[in-house]
């Protein structure tokens, strides 16, 4: 079925109550979840990829950015849902104009990204791609050619530290690791033991001996990570980052890494998304670059879908979802809601 001769719909016996806009159309187990009233838009065979936002309600943000331009193409949108934690790709201060609710996932990519956070430590100090490859092209004398490091004993850097960091730091602890984790916005009683608070992230740089990125990204801490930061790791450290690519200044990345200063590093996350075939980052033995798939399991796309179908459908019904980043706006967003259905909000 096609929705103004563009985007494809997928529609649910019943009646249409609610029209919800998605990058792409939905995996059919995912399609399920939802309830017959809703309407499922998405650009699904045609080149502009915000086509069919003119009929939205509300829209389920991916990768994509959300600005005035969109939203002024859907005149009856009252509520953007990011699909993960961060909301960097939408301008909420558009949305909140407007009377558009902004809202996020937080809960649903954590357990899935934490754990594959611990697989590239594990497989960055372990060299485990380098040395499968060697297997494969037989260069022989495998055990004095691996390089590794163990990781027991050694400390654990997590700048930043919230539902991810916090995971990773009990695995970490699991394993042996003194995690040590550097946030500036937390309460001393939000470090539990056994983490250790650093005072200052130039301190947590400099004892690490992996060093984990798990903060937002924002205008004050683009390239975060650069030849300042990177030169203040211990010699032979290990840099993960899952959290935005935009955090890391990728030359820098290379430059500490072409002269050893690095022993490896795990990315989730680059900039930009994905990387071009090319780049040298994709071609070093010791560097894992993952295509920004850290919580795409079964359980965590179905977590992640639920959470952000549950705070649209809640806006959508007149109730404030419990993940709203726009809250001073909600009494504008209740309005426009009334206004939109021909009622009066109480």
């Amino acid at each position: 079925m096609v929705y103004d001769g563009k985007a494809v719909l997928h529609r649910k016996e019943g009646g249409v109550k609610y029209r919800i806009w998605f990058e792409r159309s939905p995996a059919a187990d995912l399609l399920r979840l939802a309830p017959p009233e809703v309407e499922v838009l998405s650009p699904e065979g045609e080149d502009d990829p915000y086509a069919g936002l003119a009929g939205a309600q509300a829209i389920l943000a991916g990768s994509h950015r959300y600005g005035a331009d969109q939203f002024d193409q859907a005149p009856k949108l009252l509520v953007i849902c990011r699909t993960g934690i961060g909301y960097d790709t939408v301008d909420v201060e558009a949305a909140s104009r407007r009377g558009i609710a902004v809202c996020n996932a937080p809960e649903g990519p954590t357990v899935s990204t934490a754990e594959h956070t611990v697989a590239l430590i594990l497989a960055a100090s372990k060299r485990i791609v380098q040395s499968g490859n060697r297997l494969r092209n037989a260069c022989g004398d495998y055990y004095q050619k691996h390089q590794a490091i163990e990781l027991d004993g050694k400390i654990l850097g997590l700048v930043g530290f919230g539902r991810i960091a916090r995971r990773v730091a009990q695995a970490g602890a699991g394993l042996g690791m003194q995690p040590v984790a550097y946030d500036p916005y937390l309460d001393d009683e939000m470090f539990p033991a056994p983490v250790r608070r650093a005072a200052q992230l130039d301190e947590l740089l400099a004892t690490g001996d992996v060093i984990s990125a798990h903060i937002p990204a924002s205008p004050g801490n683009r390239r975060l990570f650069d030849d300042r930061a990177f030169g203040l790791m211990k010699p032979g450290a290990v840099f993960v980052n899952t959290a935005r690519g935009s955090l890391v200044d990728q030359e820098a990345l290379l430059a500490a890494l072409d002269r050893g200063h690095l022993f490896g590093a795990g990315l989730d996350v680059t900039d930009p998304e994905p990387l071009p075939p090319g780049h040298p980052l994709l071609h070093r033995p010791n560097v894992i670059v993952t295509p920004h798939i850290a919580s795409s399991t079964t359980e965590g796309r179905r977590r992640i879908f639920e959470i952000a179908l549950q705070q649209v459908l809640l806006t959508l019904n007149g109730q404030r979802p419990p993940n709203l980043v726009n809250g001073e706006s909600w009494e504008k967003i209740r309005s426009r809601r009334g206004e939109l259905r021909g009622e009066k909000e109480g």
